[in-house]
């Protein structure tokens, strides 16, 4: 009889690597269905069976298996293309949803397997008033009519009921019978005046009028924009939308009003409430209660680099050379955690916002500026409250010991990036010889996190220069340096080297944390990109997680060189998964990590007050947080920081549009950076506004062909095609659409 070895003797092997040795053996058995037990048999892992069941989740979740029955899975076949560009993006079907885009409980060519009963999900509305509703335990989003929402509006979390396909119904369908929560409940609109009460017309087409009784519509004048916070939801009783006008914004069009109506469209209040600031004020500043609690850096040399504006800063690195020749360096978080408390009114808020939203022209805080810009802002010249990560590197920049715990430091010098900068370019200035240094072990933690296999994806980011008024006079694309990078690599260390203390805190049961997770790339999604990177030169290794890795590095190096393939870096992100927040930590596929969190900028994101707070916890002994009560937290926190970098992005876009606004009848250098039916799209070079260039504005039509890459003059023969350089005329900018209109020149 064969020796078998015990559960406790077989190899137990992380995640990523389980879920690799999963999928070759799902390819090398086409065909052939697997459970988790089954797994554990064949690969023979230590693994235990919710740990192989977990991988095998994440593995459908990113379309790569599929569940068949109750515990089975099999591999899913590739299927999709890039098919629409708009907004700089290509974009594959599931990523638009029109009412057209199904067809009998189809949806990119997959059948529909709707299930009967209630099931939670999210409102995703057509312009024609019906939805879809996506459920996370559902493998497609469910139809609903316009008629079967009852009062639920988009981005809303409901309960629907399911009704199969039958008689008349070639699709299975839904019926919202519950909203459970709203996404917003304040709505930005022009209010238009009556003689008995006002109506409110939403900026977002989805949502229906709002009445308004004119005793709450404050110093509302006809055709202002105005802020209307819902007092009565749409339901069976009630046919239509109620509220308040909580603000008033003043005539459209300006470029103040559109930002604030970005921020209140996406969810983010524009103002403290009164209780909220009022509690932000009665805190003190009792640094000196506080100094026999900490370790004191005061008298190691201490300093900041950041963003010549920022007024926030939040982290600082210290320097020393210890007796033994050894450097020990600080990286020191501004301590919030210390002076906002839970369950308090600053707290709820901050959990709220959950993260500071940057548009081009201002910052709508997480905290108030009593915390932000003075009390926990680590300003030059004044002793902070600090929560450290503290490493001691040796001369080959190895780490030989790591230290946590809350600090107090005097920070000696502010420098912008642009200062730090020339210091290290020139080898002098104030502390040069620190930041020479600091440099050099950035650089060797630099390399060996793409040794490792991390993916380098510095994507080129719009900047502008504004007047006065905020109008934008240049627009010109953000250079990364060494003193960016240098911080960067000191972050990173410390988010990563907290969530591995976390992560090993016990060794036989969990103690739950926030992680920063990255899950493999879709591979869908890459077969496609791969074939569309062909087109334009560019041969991808697909075959396993570091192959692909470090084919986009490689395609990242020739982007350097090569304008063209710059276009397909944003499309190469889209076929990424999302970075979010979650208890179960899986690693950083992108930045190559086991172990990540976010530790270092607690004043913009509540994530890290939430991970200081638990990490305080368990510095000295364990003390375990509810794990299901904190994967909620993770989950709104990551939707909310979604909703602000869509915020972001759309005032990016504004200003851009309004910039070219004053360029109108210009010619600009340009590239092909897509093709619909319409016509082709123009990204221009060095600003990075995209417009369109009609087929109708052309001197012969052309045809598209099929992999929307080339378009071929139906009269003379010529090729458009991906990546050529054009010369443009701008013929228009649309403010309202945020549209540019555009011809070729000749």
């Amino acid at each position: 009889m064969k020796d078998r070895k015990s559960k406790k003797e077989l190899n137990k092997i992380p995640v990523r690597e389980l879920q690799q040795a999963i999928l070759k053996l799902f390819k090398s058995n086409p065909g052939k269905n697997f459970s988790a037990s089954l797994i554990i048999q064949i690969l023979k892992v230590g693994n235990n069976r919710d740990s192989v069941k977990y991988a095998l989740d994440q593995l459908e979740t990113s379309g790569q298996l599929k569940a068949i029955g109750k515990v089975g899975f099999s591999k899913t076949a590739s299927e999709g293309g890039f098919v629409e560009k708009q907004n700089n993006i290509i974009k594959a079907p599931t990523l638009k949803r029109t009412d057209s885009s199904r067809n009998g409980g189809t949806f990119d060519g997959k059948k529909s397997v709707a299930l009967r009963g209630t099931h939670e999900g999210k409102v995703d509305m057509t312009k024609t008033g019906a939805a879809y509703i996506v459920c996370a335990d559902l493998e497609d989003d469910v139809f609903v009519h316009s008629s079967k929402l009852n009062g639920a509006l988009n981005g809303d979390t409901v309960r629907i009921e399911i009704h199969p396909a039958g008689g008349r119904r070639r699709r299975a369908e839904g019926e919202v019978v519950q909203v459970l929560t709203r996404s917003t409940d304040q709505f930005i609109g022009v209010i238009s005046k009556k003689s008995k009460y006002a109506v409110v017309f939403p900026d977002n087409e989805s949502v229906p009028e709002i009445l308004v009784e004119l005793e709450d519509i404050k110093e509302a004048n006809e055709g202002d924009k105005v802020v209307v916070r819902i007092t009565k939801w749409l339901s069976r009783a009630n046919r239509r939308l109620s509220g308040i006008v909580t603000a008033v914004l003043g005539k459209p069009g300006t470029s103040d009003i559109e930002m604030k109506s970005i921020l209140i469209s996406s969810g983010f209040n524009i103002e403290f409430p009164e209780d909220v600031l009022a509690e932000a004020e009665k805190i003190k500043d009792n640094i000196a209660s506080e100094v026999s609690k900490r370790r004191d850096f005061r008298g190691i040399t201490t300093f900041t680099i950041d963003p010549h504006d920022a007024k926030d800063f939040d982290d600082a690195l210290s320097y020393q050379v210890l007796e033994n020749g050894n450097t020990e360096i600080g990286v020191h978080i501004a301590d919030v955690a210390h002076y906002i408390l839970p369950d308090t009114a600053l707290d709820k808020e901050a959990y709220l916002r959950s993260t500071s939203v940057y548009l081009v022209d201002r910052v709508c805080p997480m905290l108030p500026e009593r915390l932000s810009n003075e009390l926990c802002s680590l300003r030059p010249n004044e002793d902070k409250l600090t929560f450290s990560a503290v490493f001691e590197f040796d001369e080959t920049h190895k780490i030989v010991n790591k230290w946590f715990g809350r600090t107090i430091i005097h920070s000696n010098r502010r420098y912008s990036y642009e200062e730090a900068q020339e210091i290290l370019e020139q080898g002098e200035g104030d502390y040069a010889d620190e930041l020479m240094k600091l440099n050099l072990i950035a650089y060797s933690l630099r390399k060996k996190r793409f040794k490792d296999g991390a993916i380098n994806f510095e994507t080129e980011e719009v900047k502008f220069r504004l007047d006065e008024q905020g109008v934008p006079i240049e627009v010109y694309v953000k250079e990364r340096k060494d003193a960016n990078l240098l911080i960067e690599d000191f972050m990173l260390l410390a988010n990563r080297s907290v969530a591995e203390y976390m992560a090993k805190k016990d060794s036989t049961v969990e103690v739950p944390y926030l992680y920063r997770i990255h899950d493999l790339p879709n591979m869908d999604k890459l077969q496609d990109f791969a074939l569309f990177a062909r087109e334009l030169g560019i041969k991808m290794n697909l075959d396993t997680p570091e192959h692909v890795a470090k084919s986009l590095n490689e395609l990242v190096k020739k982007a350097e060189k090569d304008e063209t393939l710059k276009l397909l870096m944003p499309i190469a992100i889209r076929t990424m998964a999302k970075a979010v927040y979650s208890t179960d930590n899986i690693g950083h596929y992108g930045l190559a990590f086991e172990y990540y969190s976010h530790f270092t900028s607690p004043i913009r994101r509540y994530s890290d007050v939430l991970a200081h707070r638990i990490l305080f916890e368990n510095l000295k002994k364990i003390n375990r947080f509810d794990k299901e009560s904190l994967e909620l937290r993770c989950k709104h926190i990551s939707a909310q920081e979604r909703k602000a970098a869509d915020a972001e992005r759309q005032s990016i876009k504004y200003k851009q549009v309004e910039f070219m606004k004053n360029h109108i009848g210009e010619t600009f250098e340009g590239v092909i950076s897509g093709m619909i039916e319409r016509g082709v799209f123009i990204e221009v070079k060095g600003i990075m506004a995209e417009g369109m260039v009609g087929f109708d504005k052309m001197k012969e039509s052309f045809e598209l062909e099929s992999n929307r890459l080339r378009a071929r003059g139906n009269r003379t023969g010529k090729i458009l095609k991906m990546g050529d350089a054009v010369r443009v005329e701008i013929l228009g900018a649309d403010l309202e659409k945020r549209q540019i209109e555009m011809r070729l020149v000749d």
